[in-house]
């Protein structure tokens, strides 16, 4: 006799949270997540309204589950064994302290985006005043996309000013929920064309930080999460991944005030390639970061007037 689906078993009796676990986490074990048991618990948890400590705990304890939350459950777990990434299906993507709405339009902000983020909070916070200016120093996040690093910088560094830039009306859908949901005072979002942006703050910036589109376009994203689901405007710059990168580099030389830093998100062999670039473009000391994983990430450099 064949073995009851998930849902059948669940109309004669309640589904635990651990069936429903132990299930989710064989069935995206098969579909080669990476790590199945936190992806299962999230989901549970966002279903149930739970965190995974809570989740943990009521797999535990056998809690049951009404019909409809085991269903709810059952098929957020097939999505995501269909590789849409978890943050579309719960409709969020934590960021160093904040908590973003994203989905189908807007690139899933990921781990080693922080890494990037922090490179530039840490430079901002070295400057308490902007040296032209009175008020705090100014840095601008070209190409925002759901406005992670931007609103990272503000919520952060609480006396600097922060300006974000996007050129995708997909992706301005998500900015704008999240720089009204969060919220803080020191921002300013604007839809433009990098190459084209700010020209009222050119020789105030203090800090110019980007992850541009550096893949080249001819290359095929290894996750599925990416090749299917990111949108392909925030994927690919060009034949050899560095078109994006060259405007940020112009934009960053009109925008910073001398001794302003640049930060660029890149591929983990783009490191020498983005250093010649940035040299030839007349910017000092450029230099390329490891993350946390040991891997080339992204490259600083810094502005000083001729």
């Amino acid at each position: 006799m064949a073995a009851a689906t998930l849902e059948e078993t669940s109309t004669r009796r309640p589904a635990t949270v651990r069936s429903l676990l132990e299930h989710g986490v064989a069935v995206l074990g098969r579909s080669g997540i990476t790590d199945p048991q936190v992806d299962a618990e999230l989901l549970v948890g966002f279903v149930l309204g739970a965190s995974r400590g809570q989740v943990q705990a009521m797999s535990i304890t056998e809690a049951a589950t009404s019909v409809d939350d085991a269903v709810a459950i059952t098929e957020a777990i097939e999505r995501r064994a269909a590789r849409e990434p978890l943050q579309h299906i719960t409709g969020v993507a934590w960021f160093r302290t904040i908590e973003l709405e994203v989905g189908p339009g807007v690139f899933v902000p990921r781990p080693e985006t922080e890494f990037v983020a922090g490179l530039a909070i840490d430079s901002l916070r070295s400057i308490v005043l902007d040296p032209r200016r009175e008020e705090g120093p100014i840095a601008v996040d070209l190409g925002t996309g759901s406005g992670a690093i931007a609103l990272s910088l503000a919520v952060e560094v609480r006396h600097a000013q922060v300006v974000a830039v996007e050129n995708s009306s997909a992706a301005f859908v998500w900015t704008k929920q999240n720089f009204r949901r969060i919220a803080p005072d020191n921002t300013r979002l604007v839809f433009t064309d990098l190459a084209d942006a700010l020209p009222e703050l050119d020789g105030l910036v203090s800090v110019v930080v980007s992850n541009p589109p550096y893949i080249p376009s001819a290359a095929i994203p290894r996750d599925p999460e990416v090749r299917l689901f990111d949108p392909e405007h925030a994927l690919y710059g060009g034949v050899d991944g560095l078109d994006v990168i060259r405007e940020v580099s112009k934009t960053g030389l009109r925008l910073l005030h001398t001794g302003g830093v640049l930060v660029i998100e890149h591929g983990e062999l783009q490191g020498s390639e983005i250093r010649a670039l940035l040299s030839d473009d007349g910017w000092h000391a450029p230099s390329t970061h490891r993350d946390l994983t040991g891997r080339d990430r992204a490259t600083t450099a810094l502005h000083f007037s001729e």
